[in-house]
This record gives C-alpha cells, sequence and structure tokens, in this order.
C-alpha cells in the first residue's frame, strides 16, 4: 500500500511539474508582481485600501494567473512542431501532456479567467477579457499576428504595458484618475516588453525559419537583434532615474534613481 501511495505522489508531483512548465513560469512571476506592484501604487495613491491585505488582490491575481495560463497554453498548443524544434522540454513537445489534455487545461484556466474577472469590477473583466483576446490573436489561425514582428511585439507590449498596468490600477482604485507613477510605470514596461518581445526569439531562429515564422532575428541577425534590445533595456532604465531626478509625484527619487542606475550596471555586466 505504501509503495502504492509513493507511485501516486510521484505521479501528480510530476504532472503539477509538467503543468509548472506548461504555464511558462517567467511570466507567472511577471503577472504577480505585476499585480503586487500595481496594487501598491494604488494603496500609496488612495485611502480605501491597506498594504496588508490580502483579500483584494486574491481576486484579480487568481483571475490573471488563469488568464496567463490561457495565454501561453494556447500558443503551446499552436507551436508543437516549432516546440520540438525551440523547446522541446515543454509538456506537449516533450510529450508530457497529451495534446487533448493541453486543451483541457487551456479551457479550463481561460473559463475560470473570465468567470472569475467577472466577479470583480468592470476594469478588471476589460483587463482580462482584451489580454485573452490579444493572446488568441496572436496565436491562433487565421489571424496568428506572430507570424510578423511589428504586430507580435505590439501584442506583448500593450497586454503586459498597457492592459495590465493601467487596467488594474483602475480596478483597485475603482476608477480614474491614474497618478503620473503609474504612467511612468506603464510606459517604462511597454519600452521594456519591447525588448522582451525581440529578446525572446533570438534562441528560436532555427524553428521560426523552418516554419515561416518572420522576426526581427531573422531579418536582422542575431547580434543585431541583441544589441537593440540591450539599448532599449538601457534607455528604460535610463528614463526611470530621469524620471526620479525630475521628481515624479508619488515615488522615492533617490530610491528610483539608484535602484534603476545598480540595475542598469549589472545588465550590462551580464550582457557581456
Amino acid at each position: 500500500m505504501a509503495f502504492i501511495s509513493s507511485r501516486v505522489s510521484q505521479k501528480i508531483a510530476a504532472w503539477l511539474y509538467s503543468l509548472w512548465k506548461f504555464s511558462r513560469p517567467h511570466t507567472i512571476v511577471g503577472t504577480s508582481l505585476s499585480i503586487i506592484g500595481v496594487y501598491l501604487i494604488a494603496v500609496v495613491n488612495g485611502d480605501r485600501l491597506n498594504a496588508y491585505a490580502i483579500a483584494p488582490i486574491l481576486l484579480p491575481w487568481i483571475a490573471c494567473l488563469c488568464g496567463n495560463v490561457y495565454i501561453v497554453g494556447l500558443n503551446q498548443l499552436e507551436d508543437v512542431e516549432i516546440d520540438k524544434i525551440n523547446k522541446p522540454h515543454l509538456p506537449i513537445a516533450a510529450g508530457e501532456f497529451s495534446y487533448l489534455q493541453a486543451q483541457q487545461i487551456v479551457a479550463v484556466t481561460g473559463t475560470l479567467a473570465i468567470l472569475l474577472s467577472s466577479a470583480g469590477s468592470f476594469w478588471l473583466f476589460a483587463t482580462v477579457a482584451i489580454s485573452l483576446a490579444i493572446g488568441t490573436a496572436y496565436s491562433v489561425p487565421p489571424v496568428r499576428l506572430k507570424r510578423f514582428p511589428f504586430w507580435a511585439s505590439f501584442c506583448i507590449l500593450s497586454v503586459r504595458g498597457a492592459i495590465v498596468n493601467l487596467g488594474l490600477f483602475l480596478h483597485f482604485n475603482d476608477g480614474v484618475p491614474v497618478p503620473p507613477s503609474v504612467w511612468a510605470l506603464t510606459a517604462f514596461v511597454i519600452v521594456f516588453t519591447f525588448a522582451i518581445a525581440i529578446f525572446k526569439d533570438i534562441p528560436d531562429i532555427e524553428g521560426d525559419k523552418q516554419f515561416n515564422i518572420s522576426t526581427f532575428t531573422i531579418e536582422l541577425g542575431k547580434e543585431a537583434v541583441f544589441n537593440l534590445a540591450r539599448w532599449v533595456v538601457t534607455i528604460c532604465y535610463l528614463a526611470m532615474a530621469i524620471a526620479g531626478i525630475s521628481g515624479v509625484v508619488g515615488v522615492n527619487s533617490t530610491f528610483l534613481i539608484v535602484t534603476h542606475l545598480l540595475i542598469l550596471a549589472v545588465f550590462w555586466g551580464r550582457s557581456f
């Protein structure tokens, strides 16, 4: 009996690990930090929220995570053959999930994202619904915007940069006004996400070539795209330091300047 129980536990652990990989952990971390960061900004700019209260974060966090899994899962469903070349460790490409299992996960998380967000505010529902619509257009034929470098980048930066930050702040703040600190954050993430959008295609060049996915890496070359993305990130961090010098309302200028210049220095060191 103990042996059977151990086998079952191992299977469950393996399935959960595959689900973790399927959810693309770096996007889960990014989504979670976005929600926490925007919530804390809303706390600072209003008097209706408590920085130590967990309840206001739970619904948008779970709804956005479900939406996150839907978007990245849908992309994997449409890219199985490409992933076998570019990302063979992903669960469908590696055979850890069947195509049907992956479809079920995507269907459940997409449905939960809509249902949970609809239980919140109009702003939360709009944030999740628009993000899911853009994520679907990014991956699914006949639209499949990921085939085009400009539109692929636009999809990623519009969701990560504008829709998530502005939509979540409006949800937490119960509407307008949007303070300068949120506009600064939104502008930073929009430009930063462009760098992510082109950086991520560098290691995927072989599969993208074989399946006619046009990317800046294919058109310009790896080194050119790497250097472009490095300078885009540099501009982002320098702009935030300048924003600190200019005294953006609602932020600690010294902290903003020191942290962004320090991270920029580490980034440049790592980039070599």
